[in-house]
Order: structure tokens, then C-alpha cells, then sequence
């Protein structure tokens, strides 16, 4: 029987072809989409539903504003004697009198106008909370599913990268079988895959506490597998300056503002009087009449200089902190919008030269490496350098992708969607 063996020399070169240009082909069994994990999150999390609980509380705190205080039932007993003949008699005297009445407050109109102006701009502000809030937990979301799903396609890589250590492990073998390596050579690839296997714990680390975060935001929908790409969202700078503005922490103001000027005009409706009205049924004894007594009040604000007028100064002074902290607000805006950006183009040309050059070259210099080491031309120590320098490139390449993504998603989630 005729045995056919092949030469070492073109088995290693047929194993070196395959640990260099063999396809990564993930195998993504996943079920949670990032579309999935914002939907749950607006759902579920809890910071949004306390958000839209203070929205009803400032609904339902509003309805009361422009009305009149409660009226006030009036009982009592009047010029009851408890001297001279009489005393102790309830109904011996002509003026002792049994007397039930209704009494009401009657608060201006402007102080009520005031109150109802700052109940609705309540509501509006509390809405606007929500949207600051909504906002968050999309965008903490959004990040917390993308780092999540980075660190997995990292994991899938090393699953190519162990089959790739097999690879490297028999062209070493064969290469000491042709005669062009030393036995100790046999050792590398044994010594690669523990690192490999170190790096690896360090992803499953990162990858639980990745986990955690998104929990957070999601619940228990956290466990399922990710699927789908990492996010890229094309920055839209025509559309920045007008979303700048609109931006929930900026829009907050403009009700807020609402707030304040409600606040001075009701510091200023303190001048306007209020009036009371009582009205009384007074019962005497059966030998003296009845009677009815009708009684108005009416306040006098005349110390106004050292009360009202202070409260309308500081109305003022807090409407002018406003217009000042949604101005350092609008250029923390600014600046990170403009820092954003920049960090967005520079990511978008590192991942294009990483793709593009740096893991092709590295590809190239472990096949030369390789080539050399087979014909006696190189020390294994090189083509270990080399090998490692592809191993960071690809992992490196998933770092930058990441990066742009979470970036992409700053930008998209904060100054995009909400012009949209």
C-alpha cells in the first residue's frame, strides 16, 4: 500500500495560508437589539415612571390654584351673663344670643392669576424633567448596550484567535520537523495561548460588570444575548446649532422662567388687599328677637417697604440667577457639542486607518515573519512579536469602533433625535 506524505515544508506553508487569511465569522445567536433595550428602558426604568409621577402630582397640585379658600362654619355664644341675677341663664338676658354662621376669604384676582400662571408653568417644568430624564436613560442605554456588545465581539474574536494559536502551534511543528526550528520553539504557542486566556478572563470581567450596567437601565432583560452591529450614527452639524438649543436641559428654562415670573407677580399681587365676608344667624331667648349680622374684613398692606417689597426684589434676583444659569448652561452645551465632534472625526479616521492600513500590515508582517522563520532567515521571538502585534490590532480595532460609537451616540441621542 502506497502511504502518500507530504512534504513539512509545504505543510507548514499550507497551515501558514490558513492562520493568516482565514475569515472571522462570528456567530452572533443573540436576540436583544439596541431598538429592544431603549424600548424596555423607556418602559421600565425607574427613574423615568417617578419622572412621570411628578408629572401627575403637579397636575393634580394644579387644579386648586384659582379657587377661593374654604368657607368657614362659625359657632358661638355671645354676652352669655356669668354675674348678677341672671348669670348662668341662657335665655334671661336680651342680649345673650346662640349665634351659627358662614364665614369666606376672598383672595384677589391677581394673586389667583399668579398662582394659576405658576401651577401651569409647574406642570410644563415637571414635563420638561422628564424629558431631560427620557433623554438619559436612552442615552445611558445606548452606552451601556454598546460597551456591552463590544466586549462580546471581542470574546467572538478570541474564538478565531484560539484556532489561530492551533494554527501557529502545527506550523511550528512543522517547521522543527523540516529542520528550520529548535525543539524549545514548541513552547510559544503553548505560552500565547495563556495570555490569550488571561486577556479573555479579563473580557469575561469587564463583560458582567457591562452586564450590570445595563441591568440597571433594563432589568432582568439584561441576561439575553446582544445582537446587531455596533451603532453609527453620521453627525449631522447642519442640524446642531438648531438642536442645541432645543435641547431638554436648556428647554427646562423656559418654563422654569414661567415659574419665576409667576413668582413676581405674585410677590407683587401681595399689595392688593384681600376681603373676608361673614354672614351670622344669632338666636336669643323667646322673649327677644332674632337677629342676623352681615361683617366684612378687608387686609391693608401698608408696611409694604418692609414686607412686600422685599419679596418682589427677591422674586427678581432669582429670575436673574435663572437667565444667568441657563446661559453657563448653554455654553457647557457648546463646548461639549464642539468637543464631541472633534473626538467624532478623529475616531472615524483612526478606525478607517486601522482598517484599512494598520491590521493589513500587521497581517503582512506575521505571513514575512513567518516566511523568514521558516527559512531560517528570523528568530521566533520576531514572529511572536508579530503575532501579538495582530492580536492588539484587532482588539484595538473593536476599542476604536466602540469609541465611536459611544461618541456617535452622544451626539446622536443629545443634539439629533431630539430635532427630529
Amino acid at each position: 500500500m502506497n502511504v502518500h506524505r507530504s512534504h513539512p515544508r509545504r505543510s507548514a506553508c499550507a497551515l501558514v495560508c490558513s492562520l493568516v487569511l482565514g475569515g472571522f465569522i462570528p456567530n452572533i445567536s443573540s436576540a436583544l437589539t439596541l431598538d429592544e433595550a431603549l424600548r424596555i428602558a423607556e418602559a421600565q426604568a425607574p427613574s423615568l415612571n417617578a419622572q412621570t409621577a411628578d408629572v401627575e402630582l403637579a397636575r393634580s397640585m394644579a387644579k386648586p390654584a384659582d379657587q377661593l379658600p374654604d368657607p368657614k362654619l362659625l359657632l358661638g355664644l355671645n354676652n352669655f351673663p356669668i354675674s348678677g341675677d341672671n348669670r348662668g341663664e341662657l335665655n334671661a338676658e336680651p342680649m345673650t344670643m346662640q349665634m351659627v354662621g358662614i364665614s369666606q376669604e376672598v383672595t384677589s384676582s391677581d394673586k389667583r392669576q399668579a398662582r394659576v400662571a405658576m401651577a401651569q408653568a409647574t406642570i410644563e417644568t415637571a414635563q420638561a424633567q422628564r424629558q431631560i430624564e427620557r433623554l438619559n436613560v436612552r442615552l445611558q442605554t445606548a452606552l451601556a448596550w454598546i460597551s456591552a456588545r463590544a466586549t462580546e465581539q471581542k470574546l467572538q474574536l478570541f474564538k478565531q484567535l484560539y484556532s489561530e494559536n492551533k494554527l501557529f502551534a502545527a506550523a511550528i511543528r512543522a517547521s522543527i520537523a523540516g529542520g528550520q526550528g529548535q525543539s524549545a520553539d514548541s513552547v510559544a504557542p503553548r505560552q500565547e495561548a495563556l495570555l490569550l486566556a488571561e486577556q479573555q478572563d479579563s473580557l469575561e470581567q469587564e463583560r458582567s460588570q457591562q452586564r450590570a450596567a445595563l441591568r440597571r437601565w433594563i432589568g432582568e432583560d439584561a441576561r439575553q444575548p446582544l445582537t446587531g452591529k455596533l451603532p453609527q450614527w453620521q453627525p449631522a452639524p447642519a442640524q446642531f446649532s438648531h438642536a442645541l438649543e432645543q435641547h431638554p436641559e436648556l428647554a427646562v428654562y423656559e418654563p422654569m422662567g414661567r415659574q419665576a415670573d409667576a413668582a413676581i407677580s405674585a410677590a407683587v399681587a401681595e399689595k392688593q388687599p384681600d376681603w373676608a365676608w361673614q354672614v351670622a344667624y344669632q338666636k336669643r331667648g323667646a322673649d327677644f328677637g332674632d337677629m342676623v349680622s352681615v361683617q366684612f374684613s378687608i387686609d391693608l398692606p401698608v408696611f409694604a417697604g418692609s414686607r412686600q417689597d422685599p419679596k418682589i426684589a427677591a422674586s427678581h434676583s432669582a429670575r436673574n440667577r435663572l437667565d444667568a444659569q441657563r446661559e453657563a448652561k448653554l455654553r457647557q452645551h457648546r463646548q461639549q457639542l464642539d468637543d464631541l465632534q472633534a473626538q467624532y472625526h478623529r475616531l472615524a479616521r483612526a478606525v478607517e486607518r486601522s482598517q484599512s492600513q494598520l491590521i493589513p500590515l500587521a497581517i503582512d508582517k506575521v505571513q514575512l515573519s513567518l516566511a523568514d522563520y521558516r527559512a531560517g532567515k528570523n528568530q521566533l521571538a520576531n514572529l511572536i512579536s508579530a503575532r501579538r502585534e495582530l492580536i492588539e490590532a484587532r482588539l484595538r480595532d473593536i476599542d476604536l469602533q466602540q469609541q465611536r460609537s459611544l461618541v456617535s451616540a452622544n451626539l446622536h441621542y443629545a443634539y439629533t433625535e431630539i430635532s427630529q
